[in-house]
């Protein structure tokens, strides 16, 4: 029955050792006290022998337990047997039991509960009733018996009063830390829930709190519990500067934003944007004074968004150089020619040739809104639904298209395609203009010579591809050819008009439907596009 372990917090277990190592000697002091004080009211007549052989060995069991905790309940109970005997022989030979030391039995009424919570209190409260009788029945007098009975019947108030007061406590402790605890998952539910890396270090810098997130950043699975913020994140400010985190949290004061930093991993430069700030909790408010308890920060992955920042502003200065000149000359010749209408010298065929040369820069223009307004819907997935195309209608449609702008430049015009196409499924806008991106290319860059659209299947795979006997791509070109406003230093390339924009929409386009376009060319024997999609059959 008492071979199990004894379960108490560590608080408590000191507590009663403490209690152990001083109430003995106090005890004793206050009995050798009343003793040589022969104050008659407060003592019995007992040999000094007797006074020593019943408080020495206790003061020497509290030093001993004291030294040696208690750790098994065989322990326990030994301890609880040991002092109940000490103090019934200290009542009953040495003070009276009617002295203000009877109200320490509310000691052993609270180690009692401890050790042995069913029990425990139960036999100790008859230990003191049993003093009680012991008491009058040894030293009887008039009176004595109500005197103990109501100091007996005091204590155990006061003691069950005690323990119930302990109880109410520890229920209020256990309900506060359960309501701690539900706030605290519930936090961490939050914020392990949150795309962003947190951290939270100690005021040291050292990692306390973390969430899913700051391990995916890292690309880690390792604990960051316990390591320092500049072990775990090498970050770098404007210019390459090696940037302290740690430092840079000391300075602050209150809520600080910066988008200025690199993380490098692993040869990998992610861009970061790190929001931090100081905890702080206030001890005194009548001081208003506030401490430092750690710091908090928030990491954000915004290499991709920098990127497209960067893009997107490039793209706009291009594009804002290349609308000017088609714009200025547009307007330049247009006011020529107002200017020309005045005069009646002027022969219809320069007022031509400037209308012309006008509308060639409206025609330019009118190309690049196209492909802008074609890269816009690519870029926010407008129309981007994939649905079932036939791709023998689809084929025949363009080939029908842009048949008669062939003939008209003296080029053939050829269709190749194998029987049972099939169809397939992809967003009809995308397919379509990719291929009349291909087709008006061949069409402007080849003189003489022919123009195939070929679609072939094979198994469950179709072929498109444009080909030319065009001017054709030199091998340094092919690299390049899919940049934005990119054309080639060839002199018959600028001879063309051309935004440079078309094959870089192609490209986005591609990438929408989930293929790669394929380049072939050599200078003056043509070029071919062709790219691959699942076929499906109808």
């Amino acid at each position: 029955m008492l071979r199990g372990e004894v379960t108490i917090d560590p608080g408590t277990s000191r507590i009663i050792r403490y209690t152990s190592l001083i109430i003995p000697p106090l005890f004793t002091v206050y009995t050798f006290i009343i003793h040589f004080s022969k104050i008659d009211s407060f003592r019995y007549p007992t040999a000094d022998w007797v006074i020593i052989s019943i408080m020495i060995p206790w003061v020497i069991a509290g030093v001993v337990q004291f030294i040696f905790p208690i750790t098994k309940q065989w322990g326990a109970f030994l301890y609880l047997a040991a002092n109940h005997l000490f103090a019934i022989l200290s009542l009953l030979f040495i003070a009276s039991f009617s002295t203000s030391l009877s109200p320490l039995w509310i000691v052993l009424f609270l180690a009692s509960h401890i050790y042995f919570p069913k029990t425990g209190v139960f036999t100790s409260i008859i230990l003191l009733f049993v003093t009680a009788f012991l008491d009058t029945f040894l030293h009887f007098s008039p009176g004595t018996l109500a005197t103990n009975m109501v100091i007996a019947f005091g204590v155990t108030a006061l003691g069950l009063t005690a323990i119930e007061l302990g109880r109410v406590q520890e229920k209020n402790s256990q309900r506060s830390h359960m309501q701690e605890a539900l706030q605290r998952d519930r936090i961490l539910t939050i914020v392990n829930n949150l795309a962003d890396a947190i951290l939270s270090t100690d005021r040291n810098g050292i990692v306390q709190v973390y969430n899913a997130a700051s391990l995916n950043l890292l690309d880690t699975n390792k604990s960051l519990n316990g390591q320092h913020i500049d072990d775990i994140l090498t970050l770098y400010g404007p210019g390459d500067k090696p940037v302290s985190l740690f430092k840079t949290l000391k300075k602050s004061n209150s809520v600080v934003v910066r988008d200025d930093l690199t993380l490098t991993l692993e040869g990998e430069t992610i861009r970061l944007e790190v929001t931090y700030s100081p905890i702080r909790s206030s001890y005194s408010r009548a001081k208003k004074a506030e401490t430092d308890d750690g710091y908090i920060m928030i990491l954000r992955d915004i290499t991709k968004a920098k990127s497209l920042e960067e893009e997107r502003d490039e793209f706009i200065s291009v594009v804002s150089h290349e609308l000017r000149t088609p714009i200025t000359v547009a307007e330049g010749t247009i006011s020529n020619v107002q200017l020309m209408m005045e005069r009646s010298d002027i022969p219809q065929n320069v007022l031509k040739e400037s209308i012309a040369t006008a509308h060639d820069q409206i025609i330019f223009l009118s190309k690049m809104v196209n492909d802008l307004s074609t890269l816009s819907r690519a870029e926010r997935g407008v129309a981007d639904a994939p649905e079932p195309i036939d791709v023998r209608e689809l084929v025949d449609g363009l080939f029908n298209e842009y048949a008669p702008q062939a003939k008209k430049k003296g080029l053939h015009f050829d269709l190749d395609t194998t029987p049972l196409l099939g169809q397939v499924s992809a967003s009809r806008l995308y397919l379509k203009e990719l291929l009349q991106n291909f087709i008006t290319n061949a069409l402007k860059y080849t003189k003489e010579g022919s123009i195939t659209l070929r679609v072939q299947r094979k198994d469950n795979t179709l072929l498109f591809e444009v080909k030319d006997t065009g001017i054709g791509i030199s091998k340094s070109d092919q690299a390049k050819v899919f940049n934005k406003f990119y054309r080639s230093e060839d002199y018959r390339t600028r001879e063309t008009g051309g935004t440079g924009l078309g094959l870089y929409v192609a490209a986005k386009l591609s990438k929408k439907l989930g293929t790669k376009i394929k380049v072939q060319s050599r200078l003056n024997h043509g070029s071919s596009f062709s790219f691959t999609l699942p076929a499906e059959d109808k």
